[in-house]
């Protein structure tokens, strides 16, 4: 019994450190001008609102959210989301892998009009880090998660770290 109580105790503790580094790593790299949805509020909406995901179309093609557009971040055009998106009303949410490219595009998207939008709080690896599904390029579920580089990987806990 105390075995188990210790794993659970450990646990819990990394788990909890793991995030303090991450809301430490999120404030040093966001500005927070754009607010942040959490993964628990998401999953509860997602049928509400319009996923994009500011990651480049290789890391989309290994893993993303399910009914995600690929917007990219070094190639993202402004023109093509206005297209896609005309209601600038709609609800956005904007991710990447943490959530720091996600915000500078979120900003792009304020500046051009729209006025519903959210950047998801620890991007695609706290989505899978929560044990949620994601898809791969052919909309099948997968467990591999595109983690950008080997530095990055160490964010995602759940699921197959691919990176090049």
């Amino acid at each position: 019994m105390k075995k188990i109580a210790f794993f659970l105790f450990t646990l819990i503790w990394s788990l909890s450190f793991s995030q303090k580094k991450l809301n430490k790593l999120l404030k040093l790299e966001n500005t927070e001008s754009i607010p942040y949805v959490y993964v628990e509020d998401l999953k509860k909406d997602i049928s509400n609102v319009i996923l994009l995901d500011s990651r480049e179309p290789k890391e989309f093609a290994t893993s993303h959210l399910k009914n995600a557009i690929c917007v990219g971040y070094d190639f993202f055009s402004l023109d093509s989301i206005t297209t896609k998106l005309p209601n600038k009303d709609s609800k956005i949410v904007v991710y990447c892998s943490l959530g720091i490219r996600s915000e500078d595009i979120a900003e792009k998207l304020k500046k051009a009009g729209y006025n519903n939008i959210l950047n998801l709080y620890g991007g695609i690896f706290e989505w899978k880090n929560n044990d949620n599904p994601v898809y791969n390029s052919e909309e099948k579920e997968t467990e591999n998660v595109h983690t950008f580089s080997k530095e990055w990987s160490k964010w995602l806990k759940k699921g197959n770290k691919i990176y090049e």
